[in-house]
This record gives structure tokens, sequence and C-alpha cells, in this order.
């Protein structure tokens, strides 16, 4: 803890990727901007990530273009030259982070205590945050709050929304005959494909929806991988064509438009990636699904008890030892362990969030 008495006058913060720990960092900029209001906050970025976020209130953001090579980083440092920031938080321990720190000139560096400062990290900061013991990431990046001598309180978000995205997501989820119902959104592909739950499950589970009387949406990025897992949950889907057929906008959306979506849905399905987080932030209730990471950690930060998990029983059979006794964010490892994650367990989480959140459909 640095022990400060006032605000500085500037601070920038670092952290390029991934979208689930960018909206982790917006909770804790927000509770930064509460507390210290006159503090002018620069932040370096990724591309896809700053246009996620383009608009939020009070934040200059620099865009860092981690495909550009060497020339991301003189373009940094040429775009920070004439600046000089009273503090950075450098919140991510990638090596190309790292140097990216070295673009950034700043009196103070917090960088990730010492057990969590890999690659390097800890060569690139002069001051550290305090150890936590296990820690969810949101967690973890409140600890940079704590670090600063401010006050840690519950996360809470202001999504930069615009009226044109609202408006795009509200007449898109509307079309036909559809007004009235709740909408389910599944967000079926992880960044990795062996995190993604199988085909077969996301089309009973979008079935099992359906006749609960939710209106089904699938969204995604477009790459190859997202598209074909959307085609084959529909074609493996029983419905007729009509008001029960699943709205497809996998490679549909911008970012803005997906998190208008999500702001607008009653609940979300999906793996280890992005857009559940994103649902967090627009305080939508996710039913996450894990079997490679730590859920307690990675899962969606308001919505844990929703979680359905193989992760733990993957952990014991691959190193005979429970959770709680290795490394914080061991991972498991195995391109089929998300197939242990049963249509059941999977139904009996819906039913959970059904009755804690809209019990009129009960």
């Amino acid at each position: 803890m640095l022990g400060q008495l006032s605000a500085p006058k500037n601070l920038c913060l670092l952290r390029l990727s991934a979208i689930g720990d960018v909206c982790h960092a917006v909770a804790m900029v927000q509770l930064i901007q509460q507390q210290w209001p006159e503090t002018k906050i620069t932040w370096v970025i990724g591309k896809v990530e700053a246009s996620l976020l383009q608009g939020m209130a009070g934040v200059e953001f620099v865009i860092f273009d981690k495909s550009a090579g060497l020339k991301g980083f003189r373009d940094l440092r040429a775009t920070l030259k004439q600046q000089k920031f009273d503090i950075l938080l450098h919140m991510q321990v990638a090596l190309r982070a790292s140097i990216a720190s070295l673009c950034i000139p700043a009196k103070i560096k917090i960088g990730f205590d010492q057990q969590r400062a890999k690659e390097g990290q800890w060569l690139f900061t002069n001051k550290k945050i305090a150890a936590q013991t296990q820690p969810h990431v949101l967690d973890g990046f409140m600890g940079f709050v704590k670090a600063l001598g401010l006050e840690v309180a519950p996360p809470q978000w202001q999504m930069p929304l615009t009226d044109v995205d609202q408006l795009w997501a509200s007449e898109t989820l509307s079309a036909g005959n559809l007004t009235g119902k709740p909408i389910a959104v599944i967000s079926p592909a992880a960044s990795k494909a062996e995190r993604n739950w199988h085909a077969e499950g996301y089309s009973q589970t979008a079935q099992y929806l359906t006749a609960r009387g939710f209106k089904v949406v699938i969204c995604g990025g477009p790459s190859t991988m997202e598209k074909l897992l959307a085609e084959a949950i529909i074609s493996r889907s029983d419905f007729s064509i009509g008001d029960n057929e699943i709205l497809n906008l996998v490679g549909k959306t911008t970012l803005k438009q997906l998190l208008a979506v999500l702001n607008i849905a009653h609940l979300v399905i999906a793996p280890d990636t992005g857009p559940a987080h994103m649902a967090v932030t627009v305080g939508t209730p996710v039913v996450g699904l894990y079997a490679h990471s730590n859920p307690n950690r990675t899962g969606p930060y308001l919505y844990q008890q929703y979680v359905v998990s193989a992760y733990e029983a993957a952990i014991q059979q691959q190193y005979q030892q429970s959770v709680e006794n290795l490394p914080w964010g061991t991972r498991a490892k195995g391109k089929e362990l998300m197939m242990q994650i049963s249509i059941n367990a999977v139904q009996q989480s819906i039913e959970r969030l059904i009755k804690d959140h809209y019990p009129e459909l009960l």
C-alpha cells in the first residue's frame, strides 16, 4: 500500500487483453474513479478490447497493436513520449505487456506480488500489490485498488452502451411475434475449441429453454470454428420454422451490439469465454460451463452458484490431489474434459437460476 493522502494528477493502466479480464478491470477502474474523480486515467489496451469500451466515461484509451510487432512498441512510445504518469498499474504478466510498460513513463510502477508476477513481471515494476490467497481474477485486480490506499468495495459496472446499439439489439430480438418472450443467449465458443461443450448438449439445452418459454439466441464471433459450431447446434435442434427457431447472430454483431444483446437477455449459457463476463457487467445471470480452469478463479463473478463444473473431478483424476492442495490457477488438461458436463446438470442449474431470478416463469 502506498499510503497516499491525495489523489495523483494522472494514472496509467496497462491491461491489453482479454475480453473477460478487461471486463474485470472496468470494475476496478470505476472504483478508482469514484474515490479519485479528479485523476486523469489513461488505459493502454488492445484494439479489440478498446472497441468494447469505447466511450467509457473519464478514460482515455491508447491502443497497443500487438500484431504490429516492433512497430507496435515504437508507436506506443511515440504516443506517450510527452506524458509523465504519477502511477502505472501494470496488470498483465505477459512478457509482451512488460516490454510495453517500458514505453510508459511513470514514477511508480505497481505490479503483481512476487508469486503472481510471472514471466519476469517483477523486473519491470518498483511496487507490488499485497499477496492474496486464492483470489478470483477480479479480486486480484482489486488488489491494485488497495495498493493505492483506496477502499475496496463490491464491483459495479457502468458499461458504455450507446442508444444506437441498444436500439439495434432491441429491434433484432423483437423480430416476428416474439414480443414478451424472455431471451436466453447461448454463447457456445471459447477461444480454444477444447473449452467448448458439445453441440448436442447445446442443442438439447436450446430445446429445453424453448420448452420453458424462452427465445433462444446464439451469439459469437466471426471465426470459422464459431460459425460451424452454431450451425451444428441448430442442425441438431428439433425446431420447426417459426417462432421457436433459434436466432443465429454468430459473426453478425460488433462487441457493442453483443453487449447490448446480453443486456436485454434474461440468462446466458457459456463456457470460459468473454461474453460470459460481459453478461456479468450488465447484470445478466450466467450459467458457466467449466472443465479446464478453476471457476472460483475465472468464473462469472456474480453468478458462481450457477456454474456447472467438471474441473474439480478432472484435477483429482490428473493429479491425485484436491484443488486446494495445488498451485492456484492449475489447469486441467485434455481435449475431452468438457464432455464430462452432463446435460441434466446444466438443466438443473438453469432451473435454479430461473427460481432465483424469474420465479414468475415457474
